[in-house]
């Protein structure tokens, strides 16, 4: 089984002094760096439901706050939730919402995707609810004014973060997209200026899957490297 590490002592990740290579040569780190890119998954049917060392959480959680952000304006927030009865009324909202995309598929893509899970959310130890604060270093954002949704690509960076620090700690981190906005901020009591931006299922698992679920389950299949490079200029069709 894979289980989060004991606390390792000192400072915690994004805190001054804090050492993530723990010595180890450049090479070393781009390899163990390069093999967390790979490992990661979005997790689903794994999680076992174990604690959460509150240790553990808070490095995961600081991994996530050193995140670079537009203007150093840090726009996130994370809302821890572990209530029962909150992750069910979730629950309940994503299993509708589900339905309503199933209901649109029809012949093998409607075969296929009745045999995917969704979610983790009441499976994993607990969910953490990212949000975007655009507030959050007003009035002058610094090199938010020509691109509106800077600070959404802040938080999107944040949330990378956590999911690699998750994964190196040997947990599972679950994106729930099947909601709507309106729905979780009434849940939460998210200010209306907040954007709620992912439900994200975290907790130890048993294990991680070599492949991504839907390659797994042939819903897509990842596109080459190359397909996705192009030179100087985008590709005309």
């Amino acid at each position: 089984m894979v289980s989060a590490q004991q606390d390792r002592g000192g400072p915690s990740a994004g805190e001054p002094g804090a050492d993530v290579a723990g010595g180890a040569s450049p090479g070393e780190v781009a390899d163990l760096f390069y093999s967390l890119c790979g490992r990661r998954r979005d997790v689903r049917g794994q999680f076992t439901g174990e604690p959460l060392d509150d240790a553990v959480l808070r490095r995961i959680l600081g991994a996530a706050h050193s995140a670079p952000s537009v203007g150093l304006s840090q726009p996130w927030d994370f809302v821890l939730v572990r209530d029962r009865g909150t992750r069910e009324a979730f629950r309940e909202h994503v299993a509708a919402e589900r339905d309503t995309f199933a209901r649109e598929l029809s012949g093998e893509a409607a075969a296929t995707f009745s045999k995917i899970k969704i979610e983790g959310i009441l499976e994993s130890t607990l969910s953490v609810v990212v949000t975007y604060d655009p507030d959050r270093g007003s009035p002058a954002v610094l090199g938010r004014h020509a691109i509106a949704d800077a600070g959404l690509y802040s938080v999107c960076l944040a949330i990378q973060n956590l999911w690699l620090a998750a994964t190196a700690e040997g947990l599972g981190v679950g994106w729930v997209s099947f909601y709507r906005e309106p729905v979780l901020r009434e849940l939460l009591s998210i200010p209306e200026r907040v954007r709620p931006v992912a439900w994200l299922c975290l907790g130890p698992v048993t294990h991680l899957e070599p492949a991504p679920d839907l390659e797994r389950h042939g819903w897509r299949t990842r596109l080459p490297l190359d397909a996705v490079v192009h030179a100087e200029r985008y590709p005309g069709s």
